[in-house]
């Protein structure tokens, strides 16, 4: 992409829920770039959360959505998160000597991992070796930026 001249990058994003799946806990930007000795970096930056949480000075939620899962019976309820969230984001330590990367994340509530729903599908013990939730996540194509 090309940006005028002395103008960060600016994004618009609305993410809606699965119709069938849990609702959403965040929307996130993260941004790589190369420093002047060529190595990459990346920054994450939470540009919508649910819930009434705040977004910090550094661009960071502290606070979790939360967790409805019920792991005896590998249920969860949309009683937390949001069905969709929108965000506008303009990139603030934008540099246009520098090339950049963007793409945006967006995370779900917590809901049960695939042992948890056979563990209690076939009443047996959950493994020790993973957790019994995860938040899947969904990604968009990054946008690059060339000086």
């Amino acid at each position: 992409m090309d940006a005028p001249s002395g103008s960060a990058p600016r994004f618009m994003m609305r993410a809606p829920r699965d119709p069938d799946g849990a609702n959403l806990d965040r929307v996130q930007v993260i941004k790589g770039w190369l420093d002047d000795q060529g190595d990459t970096h990346e920054r994450i930056y939470d540009v919508a959360v649910s819930d009434g949480r705040k977004i910090g000075d550094d661009g960071r939620a502290k606070d979790p959505v939360g967790n409805t899962v019920d792991i005896p019976t590998a249920t969860y309820t949309n009683t937390i998160g949001d069905a969709v969230m929108s965000a506008y984001w303009q990139d603030p330590e934008f540099d246009p000597k520098v090339p950049a990367f963007y793409y945006v994340r967006v995370i779900e509530i917590p809901t049960p991992r695939w042992t948890t729903y056979d563990a209690a599908f076939f009443a047996i013990k959950l493994p020790d070796n993973v957790p019994p939730t995860i938040q899947d996540r969904a990604y968009t194509s990054p946008i690059w930026y060339t000086p």
